[in-house]
């Protein structure tokens, strides 16, 4: 892998994420306007509010990330783009990785804006530091990029691409302690939960919502959702594939 092969190849991506007014829109206003909804369907509810909207700060962005990635990497493969730039000095590391950092700029920005709103005009009341809120939305920003990534080498199509999505999001998202606490599920169900990246970023949300220091559960639920979007990475690019037959 080269620096300056993978800052070339971010650079390449965010220009034309410049022009693709769409995919910003989804990014950086999606997850806003969800917890907007999200805090006005619990109005006469405050708590209810402040309970899982820590947790849904950090599922939106990743949620919405994996769509986007997902997409526009596989609309470089189509188009042929993806054969052409793998025909030059650039490996897939390079290229993963330069995607990596370029949506990964996106998701700074997508969770400054969700974090922001959430904490001072949402009034989600959260105990722990906002840094650490946004930490976390951030990873979990991240995660769903690696995940989007690593889903693109297996579709075909963009309609396939985003029917990864029922079976990459939605078993974690059923299973990440959202809608059940995960110590009263089924033991199945229980123990595939903490296999499951999604989890781990919920439970390091609520840690912040209900600590007013960093824990050391917090600090492992940071790590591991750090290391799998790592490790997805890794995957995306020892999967990609140069063109889609």
């Amino acid at each position: 892998m080269s620096t300056a092969r993978t800052t070339a190849t971010a650079a390449r991506v965010l220009r034309q994420l410049r022009h693709d007014p769409r995919s910003i829109a989804l990014m950086l206003l999606v997850p806003v306007l969800m917890l907007t909804l999200l805090r006005f369907v619990f109005d006469g509810n405050p708590r209810t509010f402040d309970s899982i909207g820590a947790s849904l700060l950090g599922i939106f962005p990743l949620i919405t990330m994996f769509l986007v990635t997902s997409i526009a990497t596989l609309r470089e493969r189509t188009s042929g783009t993806l054969e052409r730039l793998l025909a030059m000095p650039l490996g897939k590391g390079d290229l993963i990785a330069g995607y990596a950092l370029a949506f990964g700029a996106v998701a700074v920005v997508q969770s400054l804006l969700a974090t922001g709103l959430a904490l001072w005009l949402l009034g989600l009341d959260a105990v722990g530091s906002p840094w650490l809120l946004l930490l976390v939305a951030l990873l979990d920003a991240l995660l769903g990029t690696a995940l989007g990534l690593f889903v693109s080498a297996f579709a075909a199509s963009e309609f396939q691409a985003v029917q990864f999505m029922p079976a990459v999001i939605f078993p974690q998202l059923l299973l990440c302690g959202l809608f059940a606490a995960r110590d009263t599920m089924h033991p199945v169900l229980e123990g595939l939960s903490d296999v499951l990246p999604m989890s781990y970023a919920v439970d390091g949300m609520t840690q912040v919502l209900t600590h007013t220091d960093m824990t050391a559960d917090f600090v492992r639920d940071a790590v591991i959702v750090a290391a799998c979007a790592l490790l997805v990475l890794a995957l995306g690019a020892a999967t990609l594939r140069r063109r889609t037959p």
